[in-house]
């Protein structure tokens, strides 16, 4: 995901990325097992982009921001509740009742959370840091995602230190975990 640039361009181009993969699941039939494949690469983007966000966008925004505290925890909310669905999803094979069902409800709370970035909180951040403040969290954010979660872990820590401290563990597990499960990307 992303490329090298300050954190606003690094996670609105995760997020295309992510439309574009919920785009190419209702290509697919009905029943498909393309769309359990593609919703797995879906959770893996999301997963490691919401941990690298908690990792450290939201404590810049909370230090930085007027009012960051309040923004930081609405976002957070917002990821716990696309880290349950994403639970509730794995493991669902594409035939299951549920499936679709969950992708559709996945999409509109991702949608209406990549919004409320994209619209408020971004433009809030640009306008308190420094180019170079945004570009060096770029490369934070960049290196989180490397090290971050495969699979969603509702139960885990989504604020600092404990989420910067387990998280690259839980990362290791899960490459582990997809490495024998033949899910390696």
């Amino acid at each position: 995901m992303g490329q090298d640039g300050n954190v606003i361009t690094e996670l609105t181009t995760d997020h295309r990325k992510i439309d574009a993969l919920f785009e190419q699941i209702e290509l697919q039939p009905v029943g498909d097992q393309r769309r359990r494949q593609l919703a797995d690469e879906l959770t893996v983007e999301l997963v490691q982009h919401s941990v690298a966000e908690e990792q450290y966008l939201y404590p810049s925004v909370r230090r930085f921001v007027d009012g960051g505290d309040d923004l930081a925890d609405k976002e957070i909310e917002d990821h716990a509740r696309v880290e349950q669905l994403l639970k509730d999803l794995e493991g669902r094979d594409a035939e299951d009742d549920q499936f679709d069902h969950l992708v559709a409800k996945l999409r509109l709370e991702v949608a209406e959370h990549v919004r409320d970035e994209e619209n408020r909180l971004f433009p809030l951040l640009a306008e308190v840091c420094t180019p170079e403040a945004l570009e060096h969290l770029g490369g934070k954010i960049r290196d989180a995602k490397k090290a971050a979660p495969t699979h969603p872990h509702p139960a885990a820590p989504d604020t600092a230190p404990a989420n910067k401290i387990l998280g690259p563990g839980i990362g290791l597990v899960d490459r582990v975990r997809d490495l024998l499960a033949g899910r390696n990307r």
